[in-house]
């Protein structure tokens, strides 16, 4: 299929090339950020300016719902939504140009891998955890703060509150488990590092389900994009309306369910491992501290009582723990308080009264 059909097939019509000047100045401001941003990563910012220059950029009319700005790696080309002001574009291009930097093709020009994404004969894997992973690094760049959202019915706190934002949830979630150097180098180098490590604090399987259910989300998304384009085209409300309608209001919940199952499974997989690995008293308070820290990652929703009782749970046996570890690692040792308790343990008791507080977010609808 010619890049033409490839275009028209999304929808994409292009109306202006942009010139060489213009295509080098984005090009120079984002090799320069890129290397301010991440200076640990090895990156040159001359090689980079050099490559970036390259790409051949233009201005389309795009559908709606559709990403203000798309790389084709096939003609090595960026496409920017014609609506989007000049200004604007080196913004739209840096989520565009980490794509570029990160694709592996084989002599014959196939898209081998891209980031965290590998592309096999038969399926995609990993698109939703390497979009997510593009965009927190994007976001990074330009310097996004935090902001709170409200998602089909989750709630949580992102550096992207218009792209990805469930995905990109889930994929910090996994980046505060790990290391954020460890996600966004294996991401700008395609490396299978971040895989590695985070299947070794979790498991093999858990990485593959939580891949496969972030690629779930994302392709859920793009179907309801879908059908909120076919019924702007039609006039009258009709049975076929309310299907789509109905079909809709389905991806919606599947999306919100498949999130919250799969942040269970995050949260689970990493502490019930981490847990068994304690030996020492430092030990234990760094995993306390994490368990606690891992609360302003989460997204929320109404009747979510996972983490909280999770939480709970875990600190009684932080207790128990530390009661082994306190009498030289008894098993069957009997805890009984002393007339002074020490810090850890106060700090135990008070931290298990505490509950989950409910924070009043915008709502965003898709």
């Amino acid at each position: 299929m010619s890049i033409k059909s490839d275009l028209k097939k999304d929808g994409i019509e292009v109306t202006q090339k942009l010139d060489t000047l213009k295509i080098n100045s984005i090009a120079k401001n984002i090799a320069s950020k890129l290397c301010q941003t991440f200076p640990s990563y090895g990156l040159n910012e001359n090689e980079l300016f050099i490559k970036l220059s390259r790409l051949d950029m233009y201005k389309a009319k795009m559908p709606e719902g559709m990403a203000e700005a798309n790389y084709y790696y096939k003609n090595t080309s960026i496409y920017f939504n014609e609506h989007i002001p000049e200004e604007d574009m080196e913004e739209f291009a840096i989520h565009e140009c980490i794509h570029y930097l990160q694709e592996v093709k084989d002599k014959r020009n196939y898209l081998l891998k891209m980031g965290l994404c590998d592309y096999t004969e038969f399926k995609i894997y990993g698109l939703g955890l390497n979009e997510a992973a593009v965009q927190l690094m994007s976001s990074k760049v330009i310097g996004i703060p935090k902001d709170y959202v409200k998602y089909f019915g989750i709630s949580f706190e992102t550096t992207s509150p218009s792209y990805y934002p469930l995905e990109c949830c889930l994929v910090n979630q996994l980046a505060f488990i790990t290391g954020e150097d460890i996600l966004f180098k294996s991401t700008l180098n395609s490396d299978d590092y971040f895989k590695i490590k985070f299947s070794e604090l979790t498991s093999q399987k858990a990485f593959m389900s939580i891949q496969n259910a972030i690629d779930d989300i994302l392709f859920a998304e793009e179907d309801i994009i879908k059908l909120n384009n076919k019924i702007a085209l039609t006039d009258d409300r009709n049975k076929k309306v309310d299907d789509m309608v109905k079909k809709i209001d389905d991806l919606k919940e599947k999306i919100r369910v498949t999130f919250l199952r799969t942040q269970n499974l995050i949260v689970s997989s990493y502490f019930d491992k981490a847990f068994l690995s304690i030996t020492n008293l430092e030990e234990l308070e760094t995993f306390r501290k994490k368990l606690y820290d891992m609360k302003s990652y989460l997204g929320f929703a109404e009747g979510y009582t996972f983490f909280n009782d999770y939480y709970v749970e875990k600190m009684s046996q932080l207790e128990h723990k530390y009661n082994i570890l306190e009498n030289g690692g008894i098993e069957t040792a009997i805890y009984t308080q002393p007339k002074h308790e020490s810090k850890i343990m106060t700090l135990f008791r008070t931290i298990k009264k505490l509950l989950l507080g409910k924070s009043s977010q915008t709502d965003h609808t898709q």
